[in-house]
């Protein structure tokens, strides 16, 4: 009698849900937003289709290092132009504000300053908060997120909301000039009156998850597959120097990466670490806006391309092609360079450019992609392996082995020949060297799968 109480019951209960659900019972799905994919500020959207990757024609170097053989790789979004020094500067500053924050709230507590102080240091205290308050990532992104490791001061907000004086004539008091200090080169080792930033002092530092180990490895524990990095983040302007024996390129060392009249040109300089790290920044960037915004999504991480991706965007939908443009001439019909290289052995200037030019010069591809050939080349997520074309998935292919420090390098630059400029050259360069020729971009992955181009090329 109890259990047919208990049937009834059930069948009471289920005919009572159904009847207040609007799926009438059948299985319809987590009905969740409709989704609008946005297009990221700067980028294009590449559409995934499937093309020949590697040499269509004789590999007149010889390397044997890129055989033909066809791929297909998924839609996504890439940068117009190479990230520029204006770009990477607002990483370089958010890191060194937020150090010099942080360093500013640490003193304030030691000495008692009260966040209501109104001069003085206790502007720059941390901002009382409640800690079981805060989730995860507003710990991980808005705290102490700038590199220096454990402060004691884990689970305090910053203050941001006070600009911070870099004039020394109008710091608040002792306390804030001492912390200040700290952040410039020593001034035994200034010059000429001026004393810039101590570099070292700067740096940002993420943890990510190593997917790759983690299906490879299924009794690994999580937190072996977590992986933290710490990196400088300033570019190496001495580049310039080291680059060239027996040449005069000071005025480029002090310049570059400095001034505005530099800030639309390629940022170079970069390890491919670095570049990695303003990708993992660039996304909480991003991220940190859209939690701003009540039931905006976070969005992709941005990321550097893969090998495949890097030449299927550089090939801009044109099949078998030696450059970006078509090919097989580095001169458009009417006798023009069509990018920045070094066309004649000693004269740089032949295209009317020395060094590096503005980013967004010369005509894009037909994704629209300023110098996919020329002016920096470009660090890829991929490792440096000869015969790596040669057991490569077909599709998104990407090889990229943490043991090997070789990374991949596309595009050719300003100081190369031809041959560099070419859509499949392969190169590469250490992951933990800087260069005056190499930049980067960054991609973002598509949601979705409707957006193709046809294989056949146009």
């Amino acid at each position: 009698m109890n259990m047919k109480k208990f049937v009834l019951l059930t069948a009471v209960l289920l005919l009572l849900a159904s009847c207040g659900s609007k799926d009438r019972g059948e299985l319809v799905g987590v009905q969740g937003k409709k989704w609008h994919p946005e297009k990221p500020y700067g980028m294009e959207l590449i559409p995934g289709g499937a093309f020949i990757m590697g040499k269509a024609d004789d590999d007149l170097a010889s390397i044997h290092d890129s055989p033909a053989k066809t791929v297909t790789v998924r839609s996504f979004y890439m940068d117009a132009t190479e990230i520029t020094n204006s770009e990477y500067r607002q990483f370089v500053n958010w890191v060194r504000d937020s150090t010099i924050r942080t360093k500013l709230a640490i003193l304030a507590d030691e000495v008692g300053a009260a966040p209501g102080d109104e001069s003085g240091i206790g502007q720059f205290a941390f901002v009382d908060a409640n800690v079981d308050e805060m989730n995860v990532y507003e710990k991980y992104m808005y705290d102490n997120y700038t590199g220096l490791g454990p402060t004691g001061h884990e689970g305090r907000k910053l203050n941001k909301k006070v600009d911070l004086i870099f004039d020394t004539s109008k710091y608040p008091d002792e306390y804030y000039a001492e912390v200040m200090d700290t952040m410039y080169i020593p001034l035994a080792e200034s010059y000429n009156g001026q004393r810039t930033w101590d570099v070292k002092k700067f740096k940002f530092q993420y943890t990510y998850m190593d997917i790759e180990k983690a299906a490879k490895n299924r009794n690994l524990e999580r937190k072996d597959v977590i992986i933290k990095e710490e990196v400088q983040v300033y570019p190496d302007t001495t580049v310039w120097i080291r680059d060239f024996a027996y040449s005069y390129n000071e005025p480029m060392h002090n310049d570059y990466f400095w001034h505005d009249a530099y800030g639309d040109y390629p940022v170079v300089g970069v390890t491919w670490q670095q570049a990695k790290a303003f990708c993992q920044w660039r996304t909480l960037w991003k991220n940190s806006y859209q939690k701003s915004k009540k039931g905006a999504a976070l969005v992709n991480s941005f990321r550097l391309p893969s090998e495949s991706e890097w030449e299927y965007a550089a090939r801009g939908g044109l099949q078998a092609a030696t450059y970006p443009w078509g090919g097989p001439y580095t001169k458009s019909d009417r006798g023009c360079f069509m990018a920045n290289f070094k066309p004649v052995r000693g004269d740089y200037a032949a295209d009317q450019a020395l060094y590096t030019v503005e980013a967004k010069s010369y005509d894009p591809n037909d994704y629209n992609l300023y110098n996919m050939a020329g002016n920096v080349a470009e660090w890829v997520n991929a490792s440096y392996d000869p015969s790596s074309y040669e057991y490569i998935s077909t599709i998104n292919p990407s090889v990229n082995d943490a043991s090997n420090q070789r990374k991949v390098v596309r595009g050719g630059s300003w100081k190369d020949v031809a041959y560099f400029l070419q859509v499949s050259t392969r190169d590469y360069e250490y992951a933990d060297s800087a260069r005056s020729y190499i930049g980067f971009r960054t991609v973002q992955d598509y949601m979705g799968t409707q957006v193709t181009a046809s294989g056949s090329g146009r």
